[in-house]
């Protein structure tokens, strides 16, 4: 690895969209982008969207001059398996359950799993099978799955009653599907969590994109050989981690989201946001989302309005973009979107010389069957039709700025707008700020759901910009919201970076309604293993226990950057550099701000008035690692943790077991989060779990929650909604 980083190297991102293919070519030193490139993504082509990779990739390295034999590291994110469930491009699936004698009347019913809409007209074919598990013979598994395939089965599911404990049935039905040239999906490869239902259901979505997910795994892992290209690739999966290709081929449904997971990921790694809501904009759709203390929201996806234990972002889809197209009614707009100038073939009016729009006419059109004939258009004499879109009113009002990907000259977008405010009755500035109105409109009231669905405190409430039409809405969106807002970055290019990035994450859950300190500290070093085997730097890694005492389970979330990047970050910033960025974040002059406490990996910044619990906390690589509006802040050492974390008066009126206000605690560079953890008992085990190895006199700062945030947390707490199928 050293000999591998002493002289150049990179790593190249590529983010495979709908439309466009784009690149990131990032050194691997100080993650600095030395180039980027597009193309048109490839989808007729006979090799698919690895065709697109491949060239986007060339060119790339092609433009900066590099050798291929620099790169260390090819990572993508993907819509396919996204892309394979919308358009019912699925697999035929035949499903094998398993139980013994005692649950089998119970668990046959649970794993019937019926045929699944996908979308209108687009079904996720099954069909069933069930063996009782005492004594299973070999022979009678292989007449099960005879049977299955000539019900039409192309690919397998093997789910078993208390499989997670025991895999040894799913794994034979997975030897006898092998032999019969079936891909199989084993319910325990999932997920290891009970619900026998559910864990059924997540392994047929698995297992009916299958096939597509494999056929496109060899044909890019082909076609980079051909290449020349021998650095591992690695592809984005929707909880914001990266997966090996060989893993894609035994859990692609991982990858579902893997796009605004990338964005995130740049968004964590090159900007260096900790919290806040990030903001995507592309041309046809919005993506919206939460990053708390420096790890995105994550919650189960649902298909078909089926649940599911597939773990992705918690992202929510908007029909709005850069790209909308305006509709007109009784001389106002009416609406911005859903559909967008792609979709209809047509040119952005702003990007065109304003000179052609002398004598261009209103068109009013309908893009596809169905949609409405209300739709605006710009028709010039000689250039054709061009779309007036969120971009162009952005440009036409004066709020973009040339930093910004949109942004295009006023009097180009004023051009194109004078033909329809002439019809309307009403001047271009005003109409194309009555666009960006409507357009803002349909963003607005998700961000609020979001701030309160995830109780953000005053300092989290930002709104970080990323996406190549990001200036098209976001100041618009910020200005009725009343919020702050920055745009990354490279925010055209932030999911290939974040993809080139890698941030190396894993997720290990158990069912456990009340797990032991023993518990806790053997799936923490269960968790810590598997995120190594994903090759992350075990310098780097954090992990978050998660305890729901409502669904009885405990879970370990594990993030760190991968090894190959962070081995060659030798540079840290000084204090006076982190004072910048905290003083920065806190919106303060450097010379207001005060460093409270410190530890060898991190630095804790406060204002030395006014908002004196506002606090950042700033690593010594420079990245804001956690942001309070309301905090106290307390210097100690492992040893003494326990005291003086009682001292600080962080308990409500009950016992300290059943009311905690919670706490971050921070040792060198690492984080311990049990701010969302009320029962003091567990918030304990979680600590001392991480603590286990840790010196005693070890410098130690415990960050405690400002009572009166903490107490309208505890008493609006949402109850999760609970999934009713459990295992027998």
């Amino acid at each position: 690895m050293d000999e591998v980083l002493s002289k150049k190297s990179y790593r190249i991102g590529i983010d495979v969209g709908g439309t466009f293919t784009k690149a990131a070519l990032i050194d691997s030193i100080d993650g600095s982008v030395v180039g980027r490139s597009s193309v048109h993504t490839t989808h007729d082509h006979p090799d698919g969207v690895a065709a697109g990779v491949i060239q986007v990739f060339k060119r790339v390295l092609g433009d900066a001059g590099i050798d291929a034999g620099d790169v260390v590291l090819l990572a993508h994110s993907t819509t396919q398996a996204t892309n394979a469930l919308l358009e019912g491009d699925v697999a035929r699936v035949g499903i094998l359950g398993l139980a013994g004698a005692r649950a089998a009347k119970l668990a046959q019913a649970q794993v019937q799993i019926d045929p699944i809409e996908l979308a209108p007209g687009r079904v996720l074919q099954t069909c069933n099978q069930f063996l009782q598990s005492d004594g299973l013979d070999r022979k009678v598994v292989e007449n099960a799955v005879a049977a299955l395939r000539a019900a039409g089965a192309q690919v397998l599911v093997a789910s078993a009653a208390f499989g997670v404990d025991n895999t040894s049935t799913e794994e034979l039905v997975r030897e006898v599907g092998d032999g019969f040239g079936l891909p199989t999906t084993c319910g325990h490869e999932v997920t290891r969590l009970y619900g026998l239902t559910t864990r059924t259901r997540t392994a047929v979505i698995n297992a009916s994109i299958l096939p597509r997910m494999i056929a496109t795994a060899n044909l890019t892992e082909t076609s980079i050989k051909k290449a020349g290209i021998d650095a591992p690739l690695m592809i984005m999966r929707g909880d914001g981690g990266v997966m090996s290709i060989g893993e894609m081929r035994h859990r692609p449904a991982m990858t579902m989201l893997s796009g605004p997971a990338a964005s995130v990921a740049g968004s964590l790694m090159h900007v260096g946001m900790s919290d806040g809501i990030y903001f995507e904009v592309g041309g046809t759709s919005t993506n919206l989302g939460i990053v708390k203390a420096g790890r995105p929201v994550v919650a189960y996806a649902n298909v078909g309005g089926h649940d599911t234990y597939v773990s992705s972002l918690d992202v929510r889809v908007l029909g709005v973009a850069g790209g909308s197209l305006i509709r007109i009614a009784d001389g106002s707009v009416r609406e911005v979107g859903p559909r967008s100038a792609h979709i209809a073939g047509l040119r952005y009016a702003c990007f065109a010389p304003a000179e052609i729009f002398e004598n261009a006419r209103v068109v009013f059109f309908e893009p596809k069957p169905g949609d409405g004939d209300d739709f605006v258009a710009i028709e010039t004499e000689r250039h054709g039709r061009f779309a007036l879109t969120t971009t162009c009113a952005a440009n036409a009002a004066g709020l973009t700025d040339p930093e910004m990907h949109c942004y295009a000259p006023a009097e180009a977008a004023r051009a194109a707008f004078a033909p329809l405010a002439a019809v309307v009755g009403k001047d271009v500035i005003s109409l194309a700020k009555e666009v960006l109105a409507s357009a803002a409109g349909k963003v607005t009231p998700t961000i609020l759901s979001l701030i309160k669905d995830y109780q953000l405190d005053e300092d989290q409430q930002v709104l970080i910009g990323t996406g190549g039409g990001i200036g098209a809405l976001l100041p618009t969106v910020a200005d009725q919201l009343g919020l702050r807002f920055e745009i990354a970055k490279d925010a055209e290019i932030i999911s290939s970076i974040g993809a080139a990035l890698a941030m190396v994450r894993e997720v290990v859950e158990r069912v456990n309604p009340d797990p032991s300190s023993d518990d806790i500290v053997h799936l923490r070093a269960e968790t810590l293993e598997a995120i190594g085997k994903l090759g992350a730097d075990p310098k780097t890694v954090d992990i978050s226990i998660e305890i729901d005492r409502q669904t009885g389970r405990i879970r370990a979330i594990a993030t760190g950057a991968a090894a190959l990047r962070s081995s060659g970050e030798t540079e840290t910033v000084s204090e006076r550099q982190a004072r910048r960025v905290a003083a920065r974040s806190l919106r303060q002059s450097e010379d207001e701000i005060e460093l409270v406490a410190e530890t060898p990996g991190a630095f804790v910044y406060a204002p030395t008035a006014g908002s004196r619990h506002s606090l950042r906390i700033v690593d010594r690589r420079g990245n804001v690692r956690l942001q309070r509006s309301h905090a106290v802040v307390h210097r100690t050492t492992v040893e003494k943790w326990q005291d003086s974390l009682r001292s600080m008066n962080l308990f409500g009126p009950k016992d300290p077991a059943d009311a905690f206000f919670g706490a971050v605690l921070l040792y060198d560079s690492h984080l311990i989060d049990v701010t969302d953890e009320s029962r003091y008992s567990n918030a304990v085990k979680i600590v001392d779990s991480e603590l286990s190895g840790v010196a005693p006199d070890t410098p130690l700062v415990l960050i405690g929650l400002g009572r009166a945030v903490s107490a309208e947390k505890m008493s609006s707490e949402k109850m999760r909604e609970e999934s009713e199928d459990g295992e027998v």
